[in-house]
């Protein structure tokens, strides 16, 4: 199907590198409905940013499966089918969510995993079930790309489900990769070292800043720009061959 006709639905696209990614399919003239789980205010500001038209906005908390299905279902109703899926809904790390082992309660050990199982894993695994089931009623290939991480492969000693959750979600792809194939449905996955998003401005800027620049040869971190373009080119119908993907995003930060 020609780029210019394809309705594509972002998970997480209020910032970061889901904005990002909204902005580079609207670039290429796709319809993009921007899903956010609570900030309306900034998924409006990704909205506004999207040249072209036929865009949309689309709200829930894919924690909860009825949620999910409501917002696959209203993103296929307002972009007038979905042909590309971007898994990028994530619970990431905080200040907040912090669980290394020696340090939180059992209670918020508990609380970290379920809730970052919920959204990172489950949420995507409801979320691609629903659009391969729209695309496989449709008769219409299409494409999924996951968004994992380097924490996959490297670990993340502070936020273990994080590392986990996203790893399982690299595993859940090349699954799906071999399941949707037959059905003319790509699916891939990326996984981003370091990313200058708005949630890590802080984070650069203060004593910590040289040394994550220094994990890469290149001297600095990734922006949104370039996960987003990798995104939409594994996304892309010449790309399909690549179906199974695990494509590292990391600037040699991490080699494996």
């Amino acid at each position: 199907m020609p780029a210019s006709t394809r309705g594509v639905l972002v998970t997480g696209a209020s910032r970061g590198i889901g904005r990002a990614v909204a902005v580079a399919f609207a670039a290429l003239g796709d319809r993009v409905a921007v899903h956010y789980g609570s900030s309306r205010a900034d998924a409006e500001e990704t909205l506004r940013l999207l040249p072209g038209d036929g865009h949309a906005l689309v709200a829930g908390d894919l924690a909860d499966p009825a949620v999910a299905h409501d917002v696959t279902g209203a993103a296929q109703e307002a972009l007038g089918g979905i042909d590309v899926l971007v898994n990028n809904a994530a619970t990431a790390p905080t200040a907040g969510n912090r669980h290394a082992i020696a340090d939180v309660t059992y209670a918020d050990w508990q609380l970290a995993w379920r809730r970052m199982t919920d959204v990172n894993l489950i949420g995507a695994a409801n979320v691609t079930y629903l659009v391969a089931r729209h695309l496989i009623g449709r008769g219409a290939g299409g494409s999924v790309v996951n968004v994992g991480s380097r924490g996959a492969f490297r670990g993340e000693p502070d936020y273990p489900a994080y590392a986990a959750t996203k790893a399982a979600l690299h595993a859940f792809g090349q699954s799906m990769a071999v399941a949707l194939a037959p059905h003319g449905i790509s699916v891939t996955s990326v996984a981003p070292g370091f990313v200058a998003t708005e949630r890590q401005s802080a984070k650069l800027a203060g004593p910590v800043g040289d040394a994550l620049r220094a994990e890469s040869p290149f001297g600095r971190v990734g922006t949104p720009q370039e996960i987003a373009a990798a995104v939409v080119h594994l996304a892309a119908p010449g790309a399909r061959w690549a179906s199974g993907t695990i494509l590292d995003l990391n600037g040699a930060s991490y080699l494996r």
